[in-house]
């Protein structure tokens, strides 16, 4: 099998927590992070070429800088990995930028700049990576897998909004409706859509919401991530690698091949759907 996966926003957090599982399963896998994190791109991109030992002259990654706001950067993106290291069977739009704000108080700028990224980047990336999967064929003869899979990072505030991040959940109910919708249109192709959604996880980004809703509702820093961690029936703030057990361990195996359409909650108990 040659499995390729490119894991957008993934120079850290999350998306570096998935893209080490995906390299434990046998995929090479493409770094890509916004331009100014070329140097955070570079040294995840090293840690993973230096503990996991490649058996052939494929590199078990690779980095590539590029905006997933911008629509030719993407399309860039794909070509440029699918020519490095291989036909592209994965895609993993795990990018996405916050925002704590009331709603009363968000400026058109401020949706623009959310949803640049949230919505429209992982619309970028579904459908120039169902565009590439598509060319290359079936994925049995391009690459030795049953399905094509492309999935993106939603929200438990995608299934239930929480104050002062109105925007935020707006953008990830709009990528679980976007999951389903591509998913209908292109299971013909033998490509399966799904999407994931962390809850409260121990991130540079959830220190940004913490920061700002302590702010908000007079807390000091660090009291909101305890609070809102105590409210997992499992008790605890989750970790990067929690997610990256559903993402890069069960949806992107051959395990979810007769999985699409679906988004996956992955928040120790939070919320319930």
């Amino acid at each position: 099998m040659l499995r390729t996966a490119i894991i957008t926003g993934s120079a850290r957090g999350i998306g570096k927590a998935i893209a080490h599982r995906l390299v434990t399963h046998g995929y090479s896998v493409c770094i890509n992070d916004i331009p100014s994190a070329k140097n955070d791109i570079s040294a995840v991109v090293d840690e993973i070429n230096s503990e996991y030992r490649s058996s052939n002259s494929r590199p078990r990654a690779i980095g590539i800088p590029a905006d997933v706001a911008s629509s030719t950067s993407v399309e860039s993106l794909i070509q440029e990995t699918a020519q490095k290291i291989g036909p592209l069977t994965l895609m993993v739009a795990n990018a996405g930028v916050t925002q704590i704000k009331p709603l009363l108080k968000v400026t058109e700028a401020e949706i623009d700049n959310l949803l640049s990224v949230n919505f429209k980047g992982v619309f970028n990336c579904y459908t120039h990576a169902a565009r590439q999967m598509i060319a290359q064929g079936d994925p049995k003869t391009a690459a030795g897998v049953e399905t094509y899979k492309i999935i993106g990072a939603a929200s438990i505030v995608g299934f239930r909004a929480f104050p002062l991040l109105g925007i935020y959940s707006a953008s990830k109910w709009a990528v679980r409706g976007l999951t389903q919708a591509l998913a209908l249109e292109i299971a013909p192709h033998k490509i399966t859509v799904n999407a994931y959604a962390p809850g409260i996880v121990g991130t540079s980004m959830w220190d940004k919401i913490d920061e700002g809703l302590g702010g908000l509702e007079g807390r000091a820093k660090g009291e909101s991530l305890k609070l809102y961690s105590e409210k997992a029936m499992l008790g605890r703030t989750s970790e990067p690698e929690d997610v990256a057990g559903l993402v890069g361990g069960f949806l992107a195996s051959p395990d979810s091949d007769f999985v699409t359409g679906q988004t996956m909650v992955i928040d120790g108990g939070v919320v319930l759907t």
